[in-house]
């Protein structure tokens, strides 16, 4: 009898925490949306039916309110869908939405705190010692290990068609390999070729961690959703394999170019910069890593190993899906890709008939084909923020208090009527300086603020080598009828369910 009391108790409490915890917008005085028990806006994801991104979106479409209350599981969160709010609370209000509230330990965790994940001070302190590193002529230094990995995504393509007649490829497994190997010379500074030796220990490792296993989700959710549950499977010795590879690879890698006095033009190496001199040369022209300070370090390989590990999450899904998209959207708009390709051509015969950085620059439509892509197929298709201080909403009676997660759909602001007249279409000219019919303040899958992703014009650079190799030495098809991609349901990064096939010949 005490037991069915207990368990009576129990279910008791239960309910009433339940409605207690999803009624907490109705209690701030928000509107609310996905007040679905006991996963929220999540309840699609947790059936298997959307990708986290998707789910957002479509909570996007189901109101017109700017700020509606939502639930991720049990954590009450914020959607922003005014743009202008939303590029508010990136730049105008940063102080008041300057973190993101995802899981970092500094002290317990040092492979944690990456650029992305760390807070406050130590997030300003990181961003200035590494904002260096991203200057035009330290990108034109680095431009030629790109562009022989660029070499090899062509060999590639070239080795699989035959002389005459079409072939049907997989774009998108083409362009992940390149931007695997993209990352790994660039950032990582490993001289591989996933191409031709797909076993390769980098090549490894990055699938381990792009996988859906359960554990992977797992702690995935918890390191957004949940930072606090996140330190306790840390603290427990909860591993996981990928990152405790990748560690292994940078580790070895930084003992190897400290031993030896290696030097080469790449990410690791300015990182190697900061470990050993405190700072990362202003001269784009130096590349020496040697120690300046008597053998203290500035930062552990740990910390180094954190920011590689951030370079590879940031890079790898952005430069395939946002190659891949585009050259699928050229396929599907030939006016388009008329004159991309004619675009291409005329910056490499202006500069000598060389695919070098400074042709790559002077790609104006291509990079606005590239902008159109980032809007339509935002890699990431979210934001998120911590209110960091209480923010009174403008123009309404409401507060944010502090402590509340923010989530802005890039996504719903994307392919949102109000913010770019047919969305659906793929218009570059958006983005040319006399034809801004859009609203500016939507315009965000690179982030905005002082927040915004520092290596954005590095991938666009390599973005823009592959499409440029591609049209110059290819000619491409659609191979099915005018359609829309659809979208896989795992992972935060939006995805195609089944790849992205084009029809490839040797070009006439």
């Amino acid at each position: 009898m005490i037991g069915i009391y207990l368990l009576i108790s129990a279910v008791t409490l239960l309910f009433v925490y339940l409605k207690w915890t999803f009624s907490y917008w109705d209690r701030k005085g928000f509107p609310s949306t996905g007040v679905s028990i006991p996963f929220g806006a999540l309840e699609s994801v947790t059936k298997g039916k959307r990708s986290f991104g998707l789910a957002i979106h479509d909570l996007y479409q189901s109101t017109r309110e700017p700020v509606v209350g939502m639930y991720l599981t049990v954590r009450p969160a914020l959607l922003v869908r005014d743009a202008q709010l939303a590029h508010d609370v990136l730049v105008k209000d940063f102080a008041s939405f300057h973190d993101r509230g995802v899981y970092v330990d500094e002290k317990n965790d040092p492979m944690s705190a990456n650029l992305f994940a760390m807070e406050g001070a130590s997030w300003r302190a990181l961003r200035n010692k590494l904002t260096p590193s991203f200057t035009s002529g330290k990108l034109k230094a680095m431009f030629e290990t790109s562009n022989s990995v660029g070499d090899k995504l062509i060999a590639n393509i070239k080795a699989q068609l035959p002389e005459t007649g079409i072939k049907e490829l997989d774009i998108k497994s083409l362009t992940s390999t390149y931007a695997i190997d993209i990352i790994a010379s660039t950032i990582f500074g490993l001289d591989v070729d996933s191409f031709a030796d797909p076993n390769n220990e980098f090549f490894a490792i990055s699938k381990k961690l792009n996988r859906n296993t359960f554990q992977d989700i797992v702690r995935g959710a918890t390191s957004f959703l949940y930072p606090g549950l996140e330190k306790f499977f840390v603290k427990i010795g909860w591993k996981q394999e990928a990152f405790e590879r990748m560690r292994e690879l940078s580790n070895r890698t930084v003992d190897l170019r400290e031993k030896n006095n290696l030097v080469r033009r790449d990410l690791l190496q300015l990182l190697l910069q900061l470990r050993n001199q405190g700072k990362i040369n202003t001269d784009d022209s130096v590349w020496s890593a040697e120690s300046t300070k008597n053998g203290v370090k500035s930062m552990s390989k740990d910390l180094v190993a954190g920011q590689l590990l951030l370079f590879y999450a940031a890079g790898f899904e952005t430069t395939a899906s946002t190659t891949s998209f585009t050259l699928y959207e050229l396929t599907q708009n030939p006016e388009v890709m008329a004159k991309a390709k004619e675009d291409v051509r005329s910056a490499i015969e202006k500069n000598g008939g060389t695919l070098n950085y400074d042709a790559i620059s002077d790609m104006k439509y291509l990079e606005a084909c590239v902008l159109e892509t980032a809007r339509k197929y935002p890699a990431l298709p979210l934001l998120n923020r911590i209110c960091t201080q209480d923010y009174p909403v403008p123009d309404s009676k409401l507060v944010i208090k502090k402590g509340t997660q923010i989530i802005i759909s890039l996504l719903g602001l994307h392919h949102d009527e109000d913010n770019f007249p047919d969305p659906l279409s793929y218009q570059p000219e958006r983005y040319l300086e006399d034809n801004k019919n859009y609203n500016q303040a939507a315009y965000l899958p690179f982030g905005e603020g002082p927040r915004m992703c520092i290596g954005a014009r590095m991938g666009k650079v390599n973005v823009k080598i592959a499409i440029a190799k591609v049209l110059s030495n290819f000619d491409l098809e659609i191979c099915k009828e005018k359609r829309e991609i659809e979208f896989g349901i795992h992972g935060v990064t939006l995805m195609p369910k089944n790849g992205i096939p084009i029809r490839f010949s040797l070009k006439k």
